[in-house]
């Protein structure tokens, strides 16, 4: 796309020129004018000129450009015709035609002119009279030059050997000197509804969305003085959007110059109240960007919301004194941006056409077979929104939607409009609303007289219908791709939250708060550890958390939904229906009645829990490998019903939900097994020696690993005698930890059948080159302690290739206490010798594995030498300070975490105790 924008002026036309210009043919709406006289009447001031590709998406683009350029000069009032009107031309080129689409802009001082060009000049249209029937609007040619003649004040049709153009004129309405917007004077029965005192809460947000004003109406709405507010993002309080079908995020929101829409404010309080709002992006001298945010409660929109457009009169159409027809206001009113304000309004206008008492909208599902309440006025309309009628209810015309129907009176036909049952309407005429011969919805008016409506406010009806069918179906195809792309971004932001955890209690979390509040307003997960156990309620969330503890209580006092593996949304209505009687029985013990102390027993729940949990309530099976795991429950407040998609969501969401969950139930329970065989491989606690202090620590590498290749040991062998072992398994992990148990079950058996120390080790290194391939390195100091009367300890010991143990005597003197011999697992015979020790009162014997001595930081390493500078600090400490001192040595040494497994084993003789 190319565009160009000349502020003032007189533009350069951006035809081709030449003498190959082919006489214009033109097509008259409300009057005539030949495309070379477009400045001949007004100065042109401005232009904007665009080219589009001629791809599908073209029209999109097309629709932004002429939106942006007329909101940018100022011409809010004509935009949505415009907009329309460019839409069906640029359709023609791109798709019909097949080849670019030139769209160019011209403003002036009483209007607008947009020309549409393509280049396929020999798709003409045939010439008509402007008395002729243009034919059916539901027909695909043409359509375009028909809503150029409805909406335009002038259009026509030129021709040259290389394009054809389209354009159209729409003048500004006249309005007196100084006045935007006017209405009709109202009866007071008529005026919105307000509160006592209409509260204005003025808020601004500088350029990175952070508060940096707030008034005392915002205090006393939303309950936050200024100062708990200033410099909190509005993110914070916004719970957007509240309304359905509002697609704009806050952050794109508060980026525009200007916008209009309800969302929710998460008040002091914790609740959320409703607002409409009107933001204005503004500049301070310095050019400093911000947004002015005018706010009431949702209820008193009136206040702020910009007051409807009527149509324009034209005296060439209407004859003077003549009334404007009622079903002008669907074409000349400026259309909401959305489509649920679309669809209200167009309820509104309905009822207030035909004098009704209430009117209501539905929308066709894709397959055709259910309209869907998407509006509503005088009905109850949060107990039936989303709620779903079949398209054929039953036989005969008046029993199908897709045919326009007059009900004289209801109370003789029970049930032929479900939606109105119990409302009070007694006669009601509904339309259906179509595009292309497709039904797309039906609009329906209701008066609560019999008698009320014929076959001509039919007509009428109908006739609105037809001229609103396709402005409402592009506003439900654009909120469903809206809608779709939010899904596809909360399901990918989903999965990788999802995949982001292994911990069953942050999945539950995780599932239930991402549901809640953009689903649901509650949910609750149920879990299922195995095929003979029943749900359990694992986790309630609502959006309320002052509710959460009622709901629990209450879902924890009826049974559970059944287990169904069938996929799909089902509606369980077990809550609502023990909402409704935890209800009524808080109510009847409120009101003192005799069965107080019947009514007494059962769920106690507050009135406020009933009417939360009181709407529809759907389950949505968590399968995950073919066994149903769980159920996730999905619930809205009293009479609120669910969105077709958002169901469609919570499956699919529910389908990663379930995967996950699964996955951390299987992690859970193999870190329980395999935390189970590790702790196997670890010594019991380490027995009482008299006359002996000992102290072990041991760390394990690796995240989850309480065992690896690193190990100790000490045990009884006989009466008076110990054994101690303290060694190190080639590598880390399970393979190294397997040889580690072999090794210290083999030590204490063959010690207890009263082998000496060299012999224990020769039959442990045969044991290890048995395991083959599976076998292991293995460095080793094995010992045997003999405390004495004397208060001294002999110590015989045999050092397999492991670092030599250290002995600290009184006078602070450090020395190996053995000598170097082969280690196990590599030679099948080996000769090996023990070396006896005696510790004298207050010496100390240390033993470490080699993840100590080779702790390192860049190029250096603690080293033997290292070891033995920190053990000379440790004179006249105990075995479990020496101990600690040595590990916090090590820790402090390099800031990385050690990477290798350490064990230290300390044997301090304190010596004989005197009274």
């Amino acid at each position: 796309m190319t565009t160009g924008l000349h502020p003032g002026g007189t533009p350069q036309d951006p035809r081709p020129t030449g003498n190959h210009a082919l006489p214009t043919q033109e097509r008259v709406g409300q009057g005539t004018a030949h495309a070379d006289d477009r400045t001949g009447s007004s100065v042109i001031t401005a232009r904007a000129a665009a080219s589009f590709e001629p791809v599908g998406r073209s029209v999109a683009t097309a629709r932004s450009f002429v939106r942006d350029t007329l909101q940018g000069w100022g011409f809010a009032d004509i935009v949505d015709d415009a907009v329309v009107l460019t839409s069906e031309l640029v359709t023609n080129a791109v798709v019909h035609a097949g080849t670019s689409a030139d769209v160019l802009c011209l403003r002036s001082d009483d209007g607008v002119r947009i020309e549409v060009a393509d280049h396929y000049p020999e798709r003409e249209i045939p010439l008509q009279a402007t008395a002729v029937s243009m034919g059916s609007p539901d027909r695909e040619g043409g359509r375009g030059l028909q809503l150029c003649a409805a909406l335009a004040g002038r259009w026509g049709v030129d021709y040259t050997p290389t394009r054809k153009q389209v354009w159209f004129q729409l003048d500004l309405p006249a309005r007196a000197i100084g006045t935007r917007t006017a209405g009709p004077s109202l009866p007071a029965d008529l005026l919105p509804l307000a509160d006592g005192r209409v509260r204005v809460a003025v808020v601004q947000i500088d350029r990175t969305g952070a508060i940096n004003a707030w008034n005392e109406d915002a205090e006393e709405l939303f309950g936050y003085a200024a100062e708990q507010v200033t410099g909190k993002p509005l993110t914070d309080l916004a719970a957007w959007p509240h309304t359905p079908g509002t697609s704009t995020g806050i952050v794109e929101a508060l980026q525009l110059s200007r916008w209009e829409g309800s969302y929710g404010v998460r008040c002091a309080d914790g609740r959320v109240t409703p607002v409409y709002a009107s933001h204005l992006r503004v500049r301070d001298t310095s050019g400093e960007p911000s947004t002015v945010c005018l706010l009431v409660r949702d209820h008193e929109r009136a206040v702020l919301q910009t007051p409807l457009r009527g149509p324009a009169s034209d005296s060439g159409s209407h004859s003077e004194g003549q009334a404007t027809d009622p079903f002008e206001v669907f074409i000349g009113s400026p259309a909401p941006d959305d489509l649920d304000g679309l669809l209200q309004r167009t309820v509104e206008r309905a009822r207030d056409m035909l004098d009704g008492d209430s009117a209501f909208l539905l929308l066709a599902t894709d397959d055709e077979t259910e309209l869907e309440v998407r509006a509503s006025t005088g009905l109850p309309s949060a107990r039936q929104r989303f709620a779903r009628v079949p398209v054929e209810a039953g036989p005969g015309r008046y029993g199908s939607a897709r045919m326009p129907a007059v009900h004289e009176d209801l109370a003789v036909v029970p049930g032929a409009v479900p939606l109105l049952g119990g409302t009070g309407m007694r006669s009601v005429v509904t339309v259906p609303l179509k595009v292309e011969g497709r039904l797309t919805g039906s609009l329906g008016v209701a008066a609560e007289s019999p008698g009320r409506y014929s076959n001509e406010e039919a007509l009428r009806l109908q006739f609105a219908a037809d001229r609103i069918a396709l402005a409402v179906e592009s506003a439900r195809l654009g909120e469903l791709e809206r809608l779709r792309r939010g899904s596809l971004s909360f399901l990918v932001e989903a999965s990788d939250l999802l995949a982001g955890t292994l911990d069953r209690d942050q999945t539950l979390a995780l599932m239930a708060q991402m549901t809640v509040p953009t689903l649901a307003t509650w949910c609750a997960v149920y879990t299922i550890a195995d095929q003979a156990s029943e749900p359990y309620l694992s986790y309630v969330l609502h959006e309320d958390e002052e509710l959460i503890d009622g709901l629990k209580a209450l879902l924890s006092k009826i049974a559970p939904p059944d287990p169904v593996p069938t996929p799909g949304a089902r509606v369980w209505s077990a809550p609502a229906a023990a909402a409704h009687e935890a209800a009524l029985r808080t109510s009847m013990r409120s009101l003192g009645l005799g069965e107080q102390a019947s009514v007494s027993s059962g769920i106690g729940t507050t009135l406020a829990t009933a009417a939360a949990v009181g709407g529809e309530t759907v389950v949505l099976p968590l399968v995950a490998r073919n066994r149903v795991i769980g159920m996730l429950t999905l619930g809205k407040p009293s009479d609120e019903h669910f969105r077709q998609e958002i169901l469609e969501l919570a499956e699919d969401l529910s389908r990663r939900a379930a995967l996950a969950l699964d996955n951390a139930r299987l992690y859970s329970e193999r870190t329980a097994i395999s935390q189970s065989l590790q702790r196997s491989l670890l010594p019991p606690e380490l027995p009482h020696i008299e006359g002996v202090e000992v102290e072990v620590i041991y760390r394990a590498a690796g995240e989850g690993n309480e065992v690896g290749g690193d190990f100790y040991d000490l045990f009884p062998i006989r009466d008076g005698a110990y054994g101690f072992a303290i060694g190190d398994v080639c590598g880390t992990g399970p393979e190294a930890a397997a040889v580690t148990g072999l090794a210290r079950h083999a030590l204490r058996l063959l010690a207890r059948e009263g082998y000496g120390g060299p012999a224990v080790l020769e039959r442990l290194n045969s044991a290890i080159l048995d395991e083959g391939a599976r076998s292991r390195f293995l460095t080793l100091l094995y010992g045997e302690l003999w405390p004495q009367e004397d208060g001294s300890a002999v110590l015989k010991v045999v050092c397999a290739g492991h670092p030599l143990p250290l002995r600290l005597r009184q006078d602070g003197t450090v020395e190996p206490a053995a000598e170097p011999q082969p280690l196990l697992g590599v030679m099948e015979d080996l000769e090996l010798y023990e070396q006896t020790v005696t510790l004298d009162p207050g010496d100390v014997l240390l033993c470490v594995t080699d993840g100590v001595t080779e702790r390192r930081e860049g190029t250096r390493m603690l080293g033997d030498d290292g070891l033995a500078d920190v053990l000379t600090t440790c004179t006249g400490l105990t075995a479990g300070a020496v101990a600690a001192r040595i590990m916090r040595a090590v820790e402090r040494f390099a800031s990385d975490a050690p990477s290798d497994d350490m064990a230290i084993l300390a044997m301090r003789v304190p010596g004989l105790q005197t009274d």
